[in-house]
């Protein structure tokens, strides 16, 4: 499982923040998470590619991003409704998030704000940011480097065909033929949860294979 840290405000902010490669995000959606007490897996979807980032967050989070993206307006303003609101009174513009690092499978994000000409980057967990981002229309971003680590390929929409389809083909039927070693099955149990759209699953096997990889 992965999660994320709470804020912390930076006076100044790095240059290398906007040299840094990334892609930018849009939310696909939210799926419930039972085997972690009620968390939810947030799915981010690359725009013009074909990976999907799996993010675990807790359910108020959830609930204050879902109430956004559905336009529902709560009896009450939400935490993420009040740092927009002093946002708006004091001229404060937030430009982007951007999920920027991922360390002991913890993922880290940047709010980037801008006031009077001044650039300030305020430390975030990734579900903080993104809920502040939906009620902002600031554009949400990931670092290359993090979704290069953690992110997962739509392997149906990135089928192919020919030569090297026959080809793969061909492998798939060697290794059949013999036992499997832990990384294939579980390159095997991800792709399988990632059919099924179970994006919860595929970020716990992810981590698995993360971790395995990194013992070697």
């Amino acid at each position: 499982m992965r999660i994320g840290r709470r804020l912390q405000i930076n006076h100044g902010i790095p240059l290398d923040l906007f040299d840094m490669k990334k892609v930018q995000v849009d939310i696909l959606g939210l799926s419930t998470s039972p085997q972690n007490n009620g968390a939810y897996a947030l799915i981010l979807h690359e725009i013009g590619g074909k990976r999907k980032l799996p993010i675990i967050i807790g359910s108020f989070e959830a609930q204050a991003i879902a109430l956004k993206l559905e336009n529902i307006k709560a009896p009450r303003p939400f935490t993420h409704d009040l740092v927009r609101s002093i946002a708006e009174t004091f001229g404060i513009t937030v430009t982007e998030v951007i999920i920027d690092e991922l360390k002991n499978e913890t993922f880290y994000a940047k709010v980037v704000c801008e006031m009077s000409g001044v650039v300030q980057e305020i430390d975030a967990r990734p579900s903080d940011a993104i809920a502040i981002a939906v009620r902002c229309d600031a554009p949400i971003f990931v670092s290359d480097e993090v979704m290069h680590e953690a992110g997962i390929v739509d392997e149906k929409h990135s089928e192919q065909v020919g030569f090297v389809g026959a080809e793969r083909k061909q492998e798939s039927q060697v290794r059949s033929s013999s036992p499997m070693s832990k990384l294939e099955e579980l390159n095997e149990k991800l792709s399988e949860a990632i059919s099924k759209e179970d994006y919860e699953r595929a970020a716990r096997i992810r981590d698995e294979i993360s971790k395995l990889k990194n013992k070697g």
